[in-house]
C-alpha cells in the first residue's frame, strides 16, 4: 500500500497569506501548476490514499478552510484522509479542533509554529494536542522551511517537539521534511520517541539533501519510522517515487554510503493509515485502495 502523506490542496494562492505567491515560487512550486481538488484528484491515481492538508495561521491571514478539505474529501471515494489545521495563538483553538477532529473526514491536526509564531509547547498548543490525544488522532507539525517572510525559525526545531513527544506518550506526532534543515535533531527523536515520527515531504525533489537526509537515517536504523509524501503540489506522486528510487544516483562513481533499495521500497510501500493509526477515517483504510484507479468525478 502506497500512502502519500503530505499534500495540499487550495483555490487561489491568496489562501496561504500575504506574500504567498513569491514565497511558493522560492519553494520550487512552479508557473501554471495547480492545486486544485481536480488536480489533486488526477495526481493522485498512482496511489491508493492521501493526506490532504488544510492550513490556518491569523498572524498572516492564511486560511485554507477545512470545510472545503472536508468536501473533497467527502467526495473522494475513501481515498483521501483530511488533516484539520488549527492555529493554537486563536482563543478557540482546542474547541475547533474538537469539533473538526469529531467529523469523520479528519484523521489528525496540523499545526506550523514557526509560520504562527509560537513555541511548539505553548501552554495553549498543550490544550488542542491534548484534545488530539484523548481522540487517538496524530498532529502533524509543519516544519520543515523556508518559511514565509514574518515566520519563526527558533520554532520550526525538531528539538522542540521533545517536550511535546514525554507529556503526550501515546500521541502520535508526524514531523514534515525529517525536520529539515534540522535532520540530525529530528533523527534522534524518531530514535528515542516511539510516537514520533517524520515525513519526506519537500525532500524528494532536491535530490542531494534527500540523500544527506536518508543515509543517516538509515545508519541510526529509523527508516521505519519515515512516511513517503510527494508535497503536492511541488510535486507528484509519481515525482516523487521515482525521485527516492534515483538516490542511487547521486553516489555512482564514488565510494560515498548508499542506501539499500529494500529501506527505500519500505518507505514508499509503508501502510501509513495503520501505522498512524488511521484506519476508520473516511473508510481509506478499509479500501485497501481498490478504488485506486476509479474517478472520484471531482
Amino acid at each position: 500500500m502506497i500512502v502519500d502523506c503530505h499534500t495540499h490542496i487550495w483555490d487561489q494562492i491568496g489562501q496561504l497569506g500575504a506574500g504567498a505567491e513569491a514565497h511558493l515560487r522560492r519553494q520550487g512550486l512552479r508557473q501554471g501548476v495547480s492545486a486544485a481538488p481536480a488536480d489533486h484528484n488526477l495526481a493522485q491515481r498512482c496511489v491508493d490514499a492521501s493526506l490532504v492538508f488544510a492550513f490556518r495561521c491569523a498572524a498572516n491571514g492564511a486560511c485554507v478552510p477545512n470545510e472545503f478539505v472536508a468536501r473533497y474529501v467527502s467526495g473522494s471515494g475513501g481515498r483521501v484522509l483530511g488533516v484539520a489545521a488549527v492555529d493554537p495563538t486563536e482563543d478557540d483553538a482546542a474547541s475547533q479542533a474538537a469539533e473538526w477532529l469529531d467529523r469523520r473526514e479528519f484523521c489528525g491536526l496540523t499545526v506550523s509554529p514557526a509560520v504562527a509564531g509560537f513555541h511548539p509547547a505553548d501552554s495553549r498548543a498543550m490544550r488542542v494536542y491534548q484534545v488530539a490525544a484523548e481522540r487517538g488522532k496524530p498532529v502533524f507539525f509543519c516544519q520543515g522551511g523556508p518559511w514565509p517572510i514574518g515566520g519563526r525559525l527558533e520554532y520550526a526545531r525538531p528539538s522542540l517537539l521533545d517536550e511535546v513527544a514525554l507529556e503526550f506518550p501515546d500521541l502520535r506526532v508526524v514531523i514534515s521534511s525529517l525536520g529539515y534543515p534540522w535532520v540530525e535533531e529530528c533523527l534522534m527523536l524518531l530514535a528515542n520517541r516511539p510516537n514520533v515520527w517524520a515525513d519526506l515531504a519537500g525532500l524528494l525533489r532536491r535530490p542531494w539533501q534527500a540523500y544527506n537526509a536518508l543515509v543517516p537515517a538509515h545508519q541510526f536504523g529509523v527508516t521505519d519510522k519515515l512516511l513517503f509524501a510527494s508535497d503536492f503540489p511541488f510535486s507528484t506522486p509519481a515525482e516523487a517515487i521515482e525521485g527516492i528510487y534515483r538516490l542511487a544516483e547521486v553516489t555512482q562513481g564514488t565510494n560515498l554510503p548508499t542506501v539499500p533499495r529494500e529501506a527505500l521500497r519500505s518507505i514508499v510501500e509503508r501502510d501509513a493509515v495503520a501505522a498512524l493509526g488511521l484506519a476508520g477515517s473516511n473508510r481509506t483504510a478499509e479500501s485497501g485502495g481498490k478504488e485506486k484507479e476509479e474517478d472520484s468525478g471531482l
